[in-house]
């Protein structure tokens, strides 16, 4: 797959996970109004909601989620290596230099964001920019750079969001289906409380997989292929290695991150071991494992 393929494929699969979100949602408001003898006005909240929130989730994804990180732009004179590394490495890839923003944190980490080059973010937390030596920093830049030429970031943001809204739609069904549809309200809803209790506990089972599943909808192929790029950009392989050792190594933990979000990053945010998982859990993993990412840079 060339370059050029990678960047229309990602583009397919973010119309895509678009109309996945709006059928999604759509059917779950039509199912609740199915309980509540009232589906056609729950459909059309559904459809209206779900338009809403996938326009949104196109032009502001960006915000939402520098929102929810916490980050904040970078100041040029604090964090002149930070703005000299993007600049030069925007130049060198041919693209527009992104804005920069920094999430106060001692955990290492950074992701880029964006609906395209133009409207692109670059993020670091501050543990990465005062841990990191400047190659090291420029591997980590390069890779974030590489995602934003590869149309990475229109997708992760949208997923970011919307997997954001499909959880915090979900959680209010919930409360309400636990505390109104599940009491006894002196009216012929009583004779629907088993359902509705089932219903409640399939919502608790499914919604983290139907989460996880549209996560993953993101391969995890991305990483390896932002890996080879960004190395390519720097010619030297070496310094995203030992940014991914150092990074893996430290175990604070991002406090703005959030299982919406934490595919967004360079590396897993709740610093979870892939490998001593086991299968499964590599399997439903947002990252590749980092030991197999450094063994293929330091085989480039």
């Amino acid at each position: 797959m060339t370059i050029y393929s990678q960047i229309s494929a990602n583009k397919r699969r973010s119309y895509l996970i678009v109309v996945l979100f709006i059928i999604l949602v759509t059917g779950f408001f039509y199912l609740i109004g199915k309980f509540f003898d009232s589906p056609n006005t729950y459909l059309f909240f559904g459809l209206a909601f779900s338009f809403a929130s996938s326009f949104g989730s196109y032009f502001y994804s960006d915000k939402v989620v520098l929102w929810t990180t916490g980050a904040v732009p970078a100041d040029k004179e604090k964090y002149f290596d930070f703005y000299t590394v993007a600049d030069n490495l925007a130049i060198g890839s041919g693209l527009p230099k992104p804005a920069l923003y920094v999430i106060d944190d001692p955990s290492p980490n950074a992701f880029a964001t964006g609906r395209d080059p133009k409207h692109a973010v670059v993020c670091a937390t501050t543990g990465l920019l005062e841990k990191l030596g400047r190659s090291e920093l420029e591997g980590v830049v390069a890779h974030e750079l590489s995602h934003i030429k590869n149309y990475d970031i229109l997708l992760s943001s949208l997923v970011a969001v919307l997997v954001g809204t499909v959880s915090l739609v979900s959680d209010w069904l919930m409360r309400n289906l636990w505390w109104g549809g599940l009491k006894d309200d002196g009216n012929d809803r009583d004779n629907r409380n088993p359902l509705l209790f089932i219903f409640f506990v399939l919502v608790l089972i499914i919604t983290p997989l139907v989460s996880t599943i549209i996560q993953l909808a993101i391969s995890r192929k991305r990483e390896f292929l932002a890996d080879a790029s960004g190395a390519l950009l720097t010619r030297y392989p070496e310094g995203l290695a030992r940014a991914l050792e150092k990074i893996n190594a430290d175990q604070n933990i991002l406090q703005t991150a959030s299982t919406s979000t934490a595919h967004l990053f360079i590396s897993n945010p709740f610093k979870r071991n892939e490998n001593k998982g086991g299968w499964l859990l590599s399997l439903f993993s947002t990252h590749p494992p980092v030991e197999e990412r450094i063994r293929m840079l330091r085989n480039m």
